[in-house]
């Protein structure tokens, strides 16, 4: 059973940066890929960013040239850097990795972590 603790949520002001941090533990080989998700109040959770086993990488439309995803290749601990932040940025962000899916649909997903909240305020 794949473990994922998501670290690194705060409250900001619009315009600076987070990076969030998602520790892998408990896991037998490495998941096909992970991803970013995040549920804003009152919103469905929606899909952020993917990366791939080949370290492709993809984001959403609506983050695109302000978040970055990586991975570290020795621990497969995953990152979100996140710049730019606007107050439509405020969620809960979650950490997530499949096996075979793709990590763009949620119904893809085979594990998540708990989240972590970013606030940005105006």
């Amino acid at each position: 059973q794949v473990h994922l603790v998501e670290s690194g949520g705060d409250s900001v002001q619009a315009g600076g940066s987070l990076r969030l941090s998602c520790l892998l533990s408990q896991y037998d080989y490495r998941p096909g890929c992970m991803a970013w998700f995040r549920q804003g109040p009152g919103k469905q959770r929606e899909w952020i960013s993917s990366i791939y086993t080949d370290g492709a990488a993809r984001h959403a439309y609506s983050v695109a040239g302000r978040f970055t995803i990586s991975q570290d290749n020795a621990d497969y601990t995953l990152y979100l850097q996140m710049n730019s932040l606007k107050p439509e940025d405020t969620a809960e962000y979650y950490c997530a990795a499949s096996v075979y899916g793709t990590c763009i649909a949620a119904g893809s997903i085979d594990y998540w972590g708990q989240g972590t909240r970013v606030t940005v305020s105006s």
